[in-house]
């Protein structure tokens, strides 16, 4: 909590003023770093409300390989509503295809049609397949890169040039488990989700754009201390057994697992804090999964911003 207060503070007195897509104007600098320990709780901002289950939902859609809204308009996530609704707007408000417009009938008595609103957007992308289906999609955001990564080959044929042709598709969080559990101290613990050949197709690039595992077998006397607040969370009954006897029979972890994950564009007030979260249930997620001890979370920035109406916001806070 902090760090990031003392960020926003420093983003504020060392900022510069810049422009940016939305029109509003940011204060920003380039290259910050947060850490956070694990085991000092989890790093969910108390200085501001926080959604939570918005944020679970999201990373369980990454997850998923998903990467059209309407799985999280359903589970009352409205993360990406925004987004998809202004890519709508911006290829709607010059077509006059009925088709993906409201009809309105005009005072001249011939029917038109005009674009949804935002909330009537929402509620078409919940109800009409094919509606949901054309703007509900965001493109191959996250969920598809970290889940279906396009792999191709190069094929050469006699007399003919070299050619690019799809062979199949690489699941990466899976890939990284894989290699967690079988090659851990592997330097190629590595998530991207930013795919040079798919950017320009998504409806917003990747802010978090990629991250990093790295892992370490505890000493003995680490090993131990863990053992002893899992056993005190747990309630585990004494075996009669010596501490190693015991670790071994409930296969307690050797080893801690750490996340850092990297960021190209930063809002600091309203972005990071979910990302933070986000990222922290991941490496829990992965810890788990792996039979690890989550150990350290380390945000890297690169241009980290306050947007000018935020300023009031995050002096209050």
């Amino acid at each position: 909590m902090k760090q990031y207060l003392e960020l926003l503070k420093d983003i504020k007195e060392n900022g510069v003023k810049k422009s940016d897509r939305t029109g509003t104007g940011t204060i920003s600098v380039f290259s910050r770093e947060l850490r956070h320990k694990m085991s000092d709780g989890f790093p969910l901002l108390t200085t501001k409300k926080m959604a939570l289950k918005q944020i679970i939902t999201e990373l369980l859609w990454f997850l998923n390989g998903d990467t059209n809204i309407k799985c999280l308009i359903d589970n009352n996530c409205h993360i990406w509503d925004g987004d998809a609704y202004k890519n709508y707007v911006n290829l709607n408000q010059f077509n006059s295809n009925p088709k993906w417009l409201k009809p309105v009938l005009l005072e001249s008595g011939f029917n038109g049609a005009e674009l949804y609103t935002q909330e009537e957007f929402i509620d078409k992308i919940k109800t009409d397949v094919e509606f949901s289906e054309k703007w509900g999609e965001l493109g191959p955001t996250y969920g598809k890169q970290w889940r279906n990564w396009d792999n191709y080959e190069h094929i050469k044929t006699f007399g003919s040039s070299d050619y690019q042709v799809k062979n199949n598709t690489i699941d990466q969080i899976q890939s990284l488990i894989n290699l967690l559990k079988t090659n851990p101290d592997s330097r190629r613990l590595l998530v991207s989700a930013w795919n040079v050949a798919d950017v320009d197709e998504v409806i917003l690039p990747p802010c978090h754009y990629g991250f990093q595992c790295y892992t370490v077998e505890m000493n003995k006397a680490e090993r131990y201390m863990k053992w002893l607040e899992y056993q005190r969370i747990h309630r585990l009954e004494d075996t009669g057994m010596s501490a190693e006897g015991a670790m071994q029979h409930y296969n307690f972890p050797v080893r801690k697992l750490s996340l850092k994950f990297n960021m190209r564009s930063t809002d600091v007030p309203l972005g990071l804090p979910f990302n933070i979260a986000s990222y922290a249930l991941l490496l829990e997620m992965l810890s788990l999964e792996c039979n690890m001890i989550s150990d350290e979370l380390i945000v890297s920035l690169g241009d980290a911003h306050i947007y000018l109406d935020q300023i009031d916001g995050i002096d209050e806070q």
